[in-house]
């Protein structure tokens, strides 16, 4: 497995709010409290225009394609143009793009096209959809592959408001929408270095988290959030002891970021963990479950904080069932 150093991350949040009193004036069952209680979540972002979810619930997704304000394509070149600003470079640099995530805006062409289309870039460009796994999924891709060009651009779209049914209470508090994008390389060396990268999954679980070809979003509850406890703590005890002898020998600050669906299951895994006050990166309770653009969307929210010495531990799960994990490493300022 090559190195892959990290050059820039970027984030896009759209501008609409839902925020719990949003929620409970729709009349579905729900409150402030039982939110909390649940699933630690004060408020989510959405493309979706607010006086069309009070109208209709969303209860037809093609129509909630229709009303977003933003395609998944203007996201994605949004949270790109972050990335490449950061790392010091322009699209004139990518030699790649991937795409990946849990609800793509068509079926062809791939997303990573039309993105590269709107970033005015001819190269290789193509999906790895893993579902909310897809951050993970697509760095260990790349660290497997020979042959890429200088820098690759990788952009996780999670508009997936756009398919929630907001007459369930059940799924209506948990999703927000968000773009990530990372600029990566194996040959250009960067203060960020992707130096561990894993990927497992278990289908016997496939049916436990679905969006059907134009239908809304639906899980079984109890069951994924019993895996994603169980899973994201193994991932995390797998990785903390190589994690924490490195900073045992540079100073530097431990950053454990999780899958951001539940406040309180990412809570759950840091304490039985024994991570310390400060060691635990969210946004879950601003953003809500934000697919696989939320932990990337912490780490880019966390950029100019991360300093040479530090160690960051991601861990992300997903249908499929899928989950994968990585550690960085950074060695220089920002």
């Amino acid at each position: 497995m090559a190195t892959l150093f990290l050059h820039g991350l970027g984030h896009f949040h759209p501008e609409n709010v839902l925020d719990n009193r949003f929620l409970e004036e729709l009349d579905i069952g729900t409150s402030e409290e039982w939110i909390l209680e649940r699933v630690g979540i004060h408020e989510r972002r959405t493309v979706l225009p607010l006086d069309y979810v009070r109208a209709t619930r969303n209860a037809d997704p093609r129509a909630g394609d229709e009303a977003a304000l933003y395609s998944n394509v203007e996201t994605g070149r949004r949270a790109a143009l972050h990335a490449l600003e950061r790392a010091g470079l322009s699209p004139s640099n990518v030699g790649m793009v991937v795409a990946g995530g849990c609800c793509p805006s068509a079926e062809i062409p791939a997303e990573a096209c039309r993105i590269a289309q709107a970033l005015d870039l001819e190269v290789p460009a193509f999906d790895l959809n893993s579902a909310c796994s897809s951050f993970g999924v697509d760095l260990h891709v790349l660290a497997s592959m020979s042959g890429l060009p200088r820098f690759v651009l990788v952009v996780n779209p999670e508009n997936t408001t756009r398919v929630v049914d907001y007459s369930d209470r059940s799924t209506a508090v948990l999703w927000g929408d968000a773009t990530s994008a990372a600029v990566v390389s194996t040959e250009v060396p960067a203060r960020a270095r992707i130096v561990t990268t894993t990927l497992a999954s278990s289908p016997a679980g496939a049916d436990a988290v679905v969006i059907p070809r134009l239908g809304h979003f639906r899980q079984e509850g109890s069951a994924v959030q019993r895996f994603a406890i169980k899973t994201t703590q193994s991932c995390l005890e797998a990785l903390l002891p190589g994690a924490r002898a490195r900073l045992r020998e540079t100073g530097g600050r431990l950053h454990f970021v999780g899958h951001q669906a539940n406040l309180l299951v990412l809570e759950a895994v840091a304490r039985r963990a024994g991570l310390a006050e400060g060691e635990h990166w969210h946004n879950v309770a601003r953003f809500g479950n934000t697919g696989a653009a939320g932990a990337p969307s912490v780490l880019s929210q966390h950029w100019d904080e991360l300093t040479s010495g530090d160690t960051a531990l991601v861990a992300v799960v997903g249908s499929g069932l899928t989950w994968s994990s990585l550690r960085i490493d950074v060695e220089g300022a920002p």
